[in-house]
């Protein structure tokens, strides 16, 4: 079964946040306009600022002397998460990604052509065989690698752009948009790709959180030019390398893009209603249009043995 070469990851050109220059951001505070991650803002009437000019602006309140908290303290994101800079999700998701390369390696007897394991065949996204009842396909093809270069350059994207989405929208939400997002690229490339081609990797998802990332920037009132600069030098990537699965980005950053905007807008008042409304009605969207290309696809549908009886190209 023939495979195309790894597909390529965002590219994650920004500045480091000025408190902790390891964290690559696209936010900044109004205030003072120095870069800063999720975890050193804080939700000001207008825009965000970061820790230093809350701590400036609230030692020049002589109205009331009293005690100040620790920063963050009691203290929740945009999207109505707690402040915590306790990451759990992102490792765990890149955990997961690495043990699935490590047994496909292992089925195959070869960590460079991993692609060849029967773990692989079974999960990767193969539109016909999608259309033969496999739909499992769409999400567990991302959880799938083309050898080690391709692991590591997502799991590198995933671990800059997911610990300043986890920290921004917390845990539940995070998962919510990952999922999501995952789902809107392996359903584009379903709906647009060649009917026997293969696709794998999480840079579906990982587009969605780029996306997200944008939606975060513009509903701070911060400066959008380096989020919007880093998607733009990714989809200029996508269209001219070859082999680079050009639905699957697009589908998974238009996706993470409406299903942020989904969680950083939604009213304060009812705001978990709001933002599970809004996302399952995206997820719904998203079924309805698997099932619209799996009746075009009836009449080339492979599954069981019958896939036996014609392979992906």
């Amino acid at each position: 079964m023939s495979q195309p070469p790894p597909s390529q990851t965002p590219s994650t050109a920004m500045p480091g946040c000025w408190w902790h220059p390891n964290r690559q951001t696209g936010l900044s505070c109004t205030r003072c306009g120095r870069p800063a991650c999720p975890d050193c803002l804080r939700e000001a009437a207008v825009g965000a600022q970061c820790i230093d000019c809350v701590q400036a602006g609230r030692r020049q309140d002589t109205v009331r002397r009293r005690q100040p908290q620790p920063a963050g303290y009691g203290s929740r994101t945009i999207a109505g998460a707690r402040v915590s800079d306790r990451l759990v999700v992102t490792p765990v998701l890149i955990a997961l990604n690495v043990l699935i390369y490590a047994i496909t390696a292992i089925e195959a007897q070869s960590p460079w052509n991993n692609q060849v394991s029967d773990l692989f065949g079974a999960w990767v996204l193969w539109p016909r065989a999608v259309a033969g009842g496999e739909w499992w396909r769409l999400v567990t093809s991302g959880f799938l690698h083309y050898g080690p270069v391709h692991l590591a350059i997502n799991m590198f994207s995933l671990w800059i752009i997911g610990r300043e989405m986890e920290v921004l929208l917390g845990k539940g939400r995070f998962v919510a948009l990952y999922a999501v997002s995952l789902l809107g690229g392996g359903t584009m490339v379903f709906l647009f790709s060649a009917e026997n081609g293969t696709t794998a990797g999480a840079s579906g998802a990982i587009y969605g959180l780029l996306g997200g990332v944008l939606v975060a920037v513009l509903r701070l009132k911060l400066n959008p030019v380096p989020a919007i600069g880093t998607i733009v030098l990714n989809l200029i990537i996508t269209v001219t390398l070859p082999n680079i699965s050009l639905f699957g980005h697009l589908g998974g950053l238009v996706v993470g893009a409406l299903g942020t905007a989904a969680l950083v807008y939604a009213p304060a008042k009812n705001r978990v209603t709001w933002q599970v409304s809004a996302l399952a009605l995206l997820t719904v969207a998203l079924v309805a249009l698997y099932f619209y290309r799996d009746a075009q696809l009836a009449s080339v549908a492979c599954s069981g043995s019958g896939a036996q009886m014609c392979s992906p190209s």
